[in-house]
């Protein structure tokens, strides 16, 4: 079982940005693809962007030229730089891991607040 802790969430005003840490570890085997979704209360879950072990990213509409996703040199830590930060980007954002062996795994969330 992988598990994951985030990190990075905050409180920010309009144009502004943040960054977002996601740790993985727990797991003997290769993590291949990483992610973030969001949530907004009222709202569907959102797919944000994706990362595979290749790097091939992916990105939403909504977010594309302002979001980008990275992961660290180990493999195991996934990043989301969010720039010009929006109020519609406002949410709880979650991280997610896909090990090459067993279910996906899911960080606790961490909030994102945008507002002046």
């Amino acid at each position: 079982q992988v598990q994951l802790v985030e990190s990075g969430g905050g409180l920010v005003q309009p144009g502004e940005s943040l960054r977002l840490s996601c740790a993985a570890s727990g797991s003997r085997f290769v993590i291949n693809a990483m992610g973030w979704y969001r949530r907004t209360p009222g709202k569907e879950r959102e797919l944000v962007a994706t990362i595979t072990k290749a790097g091939n990213t992916n990105y939403a509409d909504s977010v594309k030229g302002r979001f980008t996703i990275s992961r660290g040199t180990d493999k195991n830590t996934v990043y989301l730089q969010m720039n010009s930060l929006k109020p519609e980007d406002t949410a709880v954002y979650y991280c997610y891991a896909d090990p090459m062996y067993g279910m996906r795994s899911w960080g606790q969330g961490t909030q994102v607040t945008v507002s002046s």
